[in-house]
């Protein structure tokens, strides 16, 4: 167990020795790291941009297609299929052009390929969510979401006779700040971090070529005899 101890004790010496004698070496990345991060790290405490969430359910218009006398099962039923049906179009690049053009008429003009939506259904209930950097803006594209939803649906779905499907909004999230996202927020100390390991690679790398023998250990390892020290003053 001694040998043990001891043998931890020198490296640990080793170690504290690299790090006394090269320590402007290991803290020039960690200065040039932290520099480049400095950004990053004011801006910790921003938003990651604003989203708001769409609840709806929708049914085939009952004066589409005419039906006859049966179990009211089927036309929950139908409307599940629809929601089913919204889901996938509504993650798709047609319904954002519909969206950027309903968007212009109301005073807005953005790219319809800036604007992603995810979205999910549970039963008759869809879900939209919507994420966008400016507030004001994203209200605007919220409602021209509603207006797509509400009369473009026809020219996508031939089932629906020509006529758009009856959509409901049950639920709209007022718009509110979204969180950074989780990368943002470590990025900067992922860097510092680095920097710390590139400081300490060059370090020991400082150390295993340096040429001049300054400790009593160093000298034995080479396999010389020391009889005697001059102790510093």
């Amino acid at each position: 167990m001694r040998p043990y101890l001891g043998e931890q004790a020198l490296e640990l010496a080793i170690v504290w020795a690299i790090v006394r004698r090269w320590w402007w070496l290991i803290l020039i990345p960690i200065v040039i790291t932290a520099a480049l991060a400095l950004p990053d790290l004011l801006r910790r405490g921003e938003s990651g941009g604003f989203s708001t969430l769409l609840s709806y359910t929708a049914a085939q218009s009952m004066d589409a297609i005419p039906r006859t006398d049966g179990d009211y099962q089927d036309i929950w039923r139908a409307s599940e299929l629809t929601v089913d049906a919204f889901t996938d179009w509504v993650r798709g690049n047609a319904f954002a052009t519909e969206v950027a053009a309903v968007s212009v008429q109301n005073g807005y003009a953005f790219d319809a390929a800036t604007l992603a939506v995810s979205a999910d259904n549970e039963g008759v209930v869809g879900r939209l969510y919507l994420s966008w950097p400016n507030a004001d803006q994203l209200t605007l594209i919220t409602d021209a979401v509603i207006t797509v939803l509400e009369t473009r649906s026809q020219a996508y779905f031939g089932q629906l006779g020509g006529a758009p499907a009856a959509v409901t909004i049950l639920h709209r999230a007022p718009v509110s700040a979204a969180p950074p996202p989780l990368m943002n927020r470590f990025d900067a100390l992922l860097r510092i971090g680095i920097g710390v390991i590139v400081g300490l690679g060059l370090a020991v790398l400082a150390y295993a070529f340096d040429p001049i023998l300054r400790r009593r250990d160093e000298v034995e390892r080479l396999g010389f005899k020391v009889v005697g020290s001059i102790p510093k003053r």
